[in-house]
């Protein structure tokens, strides 16, 4: 913004400023906002892809995150300035495993989209150890980043996985995070990779999950930003302790420099312990405002964040709770009020 700054172009600068300011897809917007929205489909009884895009747009929402590569949405994100996680779904990422599949699914879904702004790719989202796709997650990876490179995209796009919390053996206290020694093997060569690549970690965090299955240890205004003063290890919330937890356990596995990417964070408004609108619009509101800080171990912020999710999902597998995350209804109203901007 500095640029319209220039001595005796005052008038001028107003001008291009208030434009920006005003403009949903202005670089003014997208570039300084650390939060986004994932956008999940699991619904039959959704908007159209463009007027998503549309509702992200007149929101100020500058960040979406796509758990596969629907080319309906992407031809509606086309010119939108929004930055773009985008996804290969975990049954995908044996198909991406050579160097063949991955050139040409950055091809199809990547390169023709020259007008979509992407930022990360998601490899694989929360892929446990045991899991049939574990064994695809580095080859995957390493296939995509060669297509993007041999692309010349290595600058704008980086290429990594989603996991979550659950791969940690120790998340309490934060600095004694370490990875399981059933998912050390695993994730290893995959931080490697990240290193190598200069490349972030997407990390799903829940503190809603840990909060509903430690009830008993962890109050609910610690899990929805309201606690007054910190706990006996200097921690206010329970975002920053899982997400400072992560960061230990990256130290310890020789990559303190990896950036983790909060690549889901939500609370539901029904269909479980804690599950109410106020609780979920409470946690959502701090949320915002919390992402433009850091946290005790990383105090630099912003936190890059994405809230799950667009809408209810109706047709969603699982308990009942995993159908009310959006932070939108089907018919676009909002559940809670939010200011993206």
């Amino acid at each position: 913004m500095d640029m319209f700054f220039s001595r005796g172009n005052t008038a001028m600068s107003a001008i291009l400023l208030l434009l920006g300011i005003l403009s949903s897809t202005g670089v003014e917007f997208t570039g300084a906002q650390s939060v986004g929205v994932c956008y999940g489909g699991n619904g039959n009884n959704l908007p159209s892809k463009q007027t998503v895009v549309d509702l992200y747009k007149s929101n100020r929402i500058g960040k979406i995150r796509l758990y596969n590569p629907d080319e309906g949405i992407l031809q509606a994100l086309k010119g939108s300035n929004i930055e773009v996680i985008l996804g290969i779904s975990n049954d995908q990422l044996q198909s991406v495993t050579n160097a063949g599949g991955a050139t040409n699914w950055v091809n199809k879904y990547v390169k023709a989209y020259s007008d979509v702004k992407f930022k990360y790719i998601a490899v694989g989202n929360e892929v446990h150890p045991g899991d049939g796709a574990a064994g695809s997650v580095l080859p995957a990876l390493q296939n995509i980043q060669n297509a993007i490179s041999s692309a010349n995209l290595q600058g704008q796009i980086k290429v990594s996985t989603a996991i979550d919390t659950t791969l940690l053996g120790n998340s309490y206290p934060p600095k004694d995070g370490v990875f399981s020694s059933s998912a050390s093997s695993y994730i290893k060569p995959i931080v490697d990779f990240l290193v190598k690549n200069g490349s972030p970690l997407l990390a799903n965090v829940y503190p809603y999950f840990a909060y509903t299955n430690n009830q008993q240890s962890i109050g609910l205004d610690y899990a929805l930003f309201t606690k007054q003063g910190n706990n006996e290890v200097g921690y206010q919330n329970l975002f920053d302790a899982l997400l400072d937890s992560l960061y230990a356990a990256l130290e310890k596995v020789g990559a303190s420099n990896v950036k983790v990417v909060v690549s889901e964070s939500g609370w539901p408004s029904e269909g479980g312990a804690g599950a109410t609108v106020q609780n979920a619009g409470t946690y959502y509101r701090n949320l915002i405002n919390h992402a433009k800080g850091g946290t005790p171990k990383r105090p630099t912020g912003p936190i890059e964040t994405y809230l799950f999710a667009m809408f209810d999902e109706n047709q969603k597998q699982g308990a009942e709770v995993e159908r009310h995350f959006g932070l939108f209804r089907p018919d676009k109203s909002p559940k809670y009020q939010l200011s993206f901007s």
